[in-house]
């Protein structure tokens, strides 16, 4: 590829001369050589996951894989009506995860909108528009107001160009260019000789010669960047995959016991076969995955009303382990639009807000007509500060186009960085002024009057130190501060004996209720980190405002430490920095034990967004490629969203841990009543048949029921859950084998009771008490979360429908699929009975473990 390394450091015809081009441009017939030999001018895309390998990745588990060999044993065995309740449950699991997954990444095009459509460029020394995708390494490129930069380019001819860079750099101030020639070290957002690929023209124009195109550019070595970065998983699905090999690897050697065991005290291999796959089916909750993906699809809906978009499932519970977020400021802390906020007239600061500002008409009237920006159909188009100085010209009611009718412009002198002012010649009332703004200092220093409370007086020393004072006491808290003077003159350069009129101080504020959110993270638990690419006396300053206090440190700073682990606890602000280093920052936290959550709307927030346990997007402002790095977008862009997301995150993993131990509890006592009656040397109580009935109605309606419940009402008055801490704790394992214990015993024992009067009945009375067992195990697991038993309407009305199909299958045809027989009212006697001494028991339990748990509180606790 042709490219110039730091073309920024030479000059214009070392440029020319390496690109073997010209200032008129290349010809048709070589830029259409360089194209075929070069490529076009886009971002490279990452291959898609086809949809057909999404809907494959839904059975890659090693649950699944046992489940799989259960149908397959079935069908050798002859089965079938097992094997395919089996396949069922399998694909419609797989259906629903694989429509979730392609419907999100369906959802945002992949880098799209990186480069403008169409391009002006001169080639056989005319001006052509073409296609930005057909520009090459040397061509020349023609930028005016309003057009997006096509490629990254060396500035040969500067006409007051002003570009907004902050999608690449994170700087809300546009960047006036020049053609100076800078030193290596220069960082990109101080390059002002160059344009890059991406950003937005606001003011002037000019010409420059094309020095990298698709990813060479700095746009195309983030996206770069982007596809480097493997996505990890999430705690979740780490957490999920070690249950789902414990449960596997028991499930094993449970299976091999009892085929083993049989097979030595003399039963037939065949028998022993379905025994065995009857296990594996009884020990993997085969709903888990479905109630698992249902439940995060259904918590999806939720935040989609709470403003926050989720591309990927798991991503939704590591929003509750979070405990650092790291913020870009410009655009997701602040407003990325610069505000007049205080005024300095009359000898007297004030805020905007102020009732005196309004005797300060003169300052607001100089700063609308010394302007270049202009409103259009109630949208305001020019350099941002510009169009902050007519809005607050606007409180006062003062509107450009008015003052423009009474006050004509007859001549203009156009700021540039050398004589940092701009002036305009007016003609008001017969006479002529001229009205100057720019930077404060060159504004004072060309004064010798001031204009207070409608007189002019003389500026004297002392009065020149005040202001002097004020534009310092500004500048301390990161405010850009302007000046602004007038003179009677028909001259338009006659830009000297000024009289000085005021001041108006200007930021980017930050978002309303950013405060609030950020003291709600720190309630939590939550520390909140500001990276931006803008100075460090403004990152401090905003970060002061908004509540982030700590140490900050610059990109420069961060270039001079090696091992970034070991402090990166005590930084709250990095300033001026670039992509690499926001990975840099991401990674630390992330070897130092973090979940950490990265926040931001610019293209240079993309690789962070990525390497982050969850990256989150923002969905006005944010581009394209922060979307497609990211794994959860803000809808509204609102900093605090992400409060509310947190907050329904910890609650979802409080409700997985609810269904999972529900899960667990259940399939355990299935497992032990197969695996002890297989040792006693009794009937099976249960076929694989009947089993997978059990998981249906039980496993499915009441566990997903669990998945709404709401989250506790102090859950953000907690500190974020140790992201290392497994989804089954010590004292959660107690609680689950002691009521598996209990279910276990109760069916073996109605079991031995029956099976010597009749042994299909026997097996009735098993079935039937497993399922209203389980059914009642869901209020003594969710007791443990709330006294609210029955405020889960959804939860209610699933224990009712699984009690109902369990009558249909006794007392319809279904019966004899299922190989049961209908109860009478005596049984039923029994039924309840056992069913009231589980929740007897499941109070105790509770009880029990809580006591255990409370006196072992300062003990390591350690999960399995």
């Amino acid at each position: 590829m042709l490219k110039i390394i730091a073309p920024y450091t030479l000059p214009i015809d070392k440029i020319i001369r390496l690109l073997k081009t010209n200032k008129k441009g290349l010809t048709s017939k070589e830029a259409e050589k360089r194209l075929k030999k070069y490529g076009p001018n886009e971002i490279e895309k990452k291959k898609k996951i086809s949809p057909l390998m999404i809907f494959l990745s839904q059975f890659n588990t090693i649950l699944v894989w046992i489940l799989l060999f259960a149908v397959a044993v079935s069908f050798i065995l002859d089965e079938k009506v097992d094997a395919i309740v089996i396949i069922i449950i399998l694909v419609f699991n797989a259906v629903f995860g694989f429509i979730q997954e392609y419907r999100a990444e369906k959802s945002i095009e992949a880098l799209k909108k990186l480069t403008a459509l169409q391009a002006k460029v001169l080639r056989d020394n005319e001006i052509k528009n073409v296609l930005a995708s057909e520009i090459v390494p040397g061509d020349v490129i023609i930028l005016n107001e309003g057009d997006k930069v096509p490629a990254d380019a060396r500035l040969i001819e500067c006409d007051g160009l002003t570009v907004v860079e902050s999608s690449l750099t994170g700087e809300s101030t546009p960047v006036r260019k020049l053609l100076k020639v800078f030193n290596e070290k220069t960082i990109l957002p101080e390059r002002r000789n160059m344009v890059y690929s991406g950003t937005n023209v606001v003011e002037g124009k000019a010409k420059a010669i094309v020095t990298a195109t698709g990813m060479n550019t700095e746009i195309g070595k983030i996206a770069g960047m982007i596809q480097e970065i493997k996505e990890e998983q999430t705690p979740l699905q780490k957490k999920l995959k070690d249950l789902g090999k414990f449960l596997a690897v028991g499930t094993i050697i449970a299976a091999l016991v009892v085929f083993i065991f049989g097979l030595i005290k003399g039963g037939k291999f065949i028998d022993m076969l379905l025994t065995s796959v009857a296990l594996a089916v009884a020990a993997i909750p085969e709903g888990l995955p479905a109630v698992v993906t249902i439940s995060l699809a259904l918590a999806i809906q939720r935040l989609i009303k709470r403003n926050a978009l989720i591309r990927k499932l798991p991503s939704v519970e590591t929003l509750g382990s979070t405990t650092v977020i790291c913020t870009d400021k410009t655009g997701t802390l602040t407003m990325d639009k610069m505000k007049v906020l205080k005024v300095y007239a009359n000898r007297n600061l004030m805020l905007i807000s102020d009732e005196t500002v309004k005797k300060s008409k003169l300052l607001f009237e100089i700063g609308a007509l010394c302007n270049n920006a202009y409103a259009q159909k109630k949208k305001m188009y020019g350099d941002p500060t510009e169009i902050a100085l007519l809005e607050s010209a606007k409180m006062l009611n003062i509107k450009k186009d008015e003052l423009e009718k009474n006050h004509p412009r007859l001549k203009e002198v156009p700021f540039n960085s050398e004589r940092k002012f701009m002036a305009t010649l007016h003609k008001i009332h017969g006479k002529h002024f001229l009205y100057v703004k720019g930077a404060p200092d060159v504004i004072l220093k060309k004064c010798n009057k001031v204009y207070v409370d409608g007189k002019i007086t003389k500026l004297t020393n002392k009065e020149r130190k005040d202001i002097i004072d004020v534009i310092d006491e500004c500048s301390d808290n990161a405010l850009r501060v302007l000046g602004f003077a007038f003179k009677e003159t028909n001259k338009h350069d006659d830009v000297k004996d000024l009289v000085f009129v005021g001041l108006q101080a200007m930021r980017d504020p930050p978002r309303p209720g950013v405060k609030e959110s950020i003291k709600k993270c720190k309630q939590a638990g939550i520390r909140v980190v500001m990276i931006t690419g803008d100075y460090v006396g403004t990152a401090v300053a905003i970060g002061r405002e908004i509540g982030i206090c700590g140490k900050a440190l610059t990109g420069e700073d961060l270039q001079k430490i090696d091992v970034l682990a070991k402090i990166v606890d005590e930084v709250s602000i990095y300033a001026r920095v670039n992509p690499s280093d926001k990975l840099k920052i991401v990674d630390a936290l992330k070897k130092k034990g973090h979940v950490v959550a990265m926040t931001g709307d610019g293209v240079n927030d993309a690789p962070a967004l990525k390497k982050a346990d969850i990256g989150i997007a923002m969905g006005i402002t944010g581009t394209d490629v922060a979307k497609e790095a990211s794994k959860m977008i803000l809808v509204d862009d609102n900093f605090n969203s992400i409060v509310a997301t947190i907050e329904e995150g910890r609650g979802i993993f409080n409700n997985i841990r609810k269904f999972v131990g529900y899960l667990l509890s259940s399939n355990i006592a299935e497992v032990m009543i197969i695996f002890l009656a297989s040792l006693f040397g009794w009937p099976l109580p249960l076929i694989a048949i009947q089993i997978l009935w059990i998981n249906l109605i039980t496993d499915g309606p009441p566990a997903v029921a669990l998945g709404l419940d709401e989250a506790d009402k102090d859950v953000m008055k907690q500190k974020p859950r140790n992201p290392k801490e497994n989804i089954i704790t010590k004292a959660f394992w107690l609680r689950i084998v002691l009521i598996s214990t209990i279910i276990t015993g109760m069916v073996l024992a109605i079991f031995r009771y029956y099976v010597n009067v009749d042994a299909v009945k026997a097996q009735t009375m098993a079935f039937t008490l497993l399922i209203l067992l389980e059914l009642i195990n869901v209020y003594v697991i969710r007791g443990h979360y709330t006294d609210e038993l029955f405020s889960n309407k959804y939860l209610t009305i699933s224990i009712i429908v699984s009690i109902l199909l369990q009558f249909v299958l006794l007392y319809t045809s279904l019966n004899k699929v299922f190989k049961v027989t209908p109860l009478n009212l005596l049984d039923w006697v029994y039924l309840i009975s056992a069913t009231a001494i589980l929740a007897l028991f499941g109070v105790v339990i509770d009880k029990v473990v809580d006591k255990i748990s409370l006196a072992n509180h300062t003990d390591k606790i350690k999960n399995i």
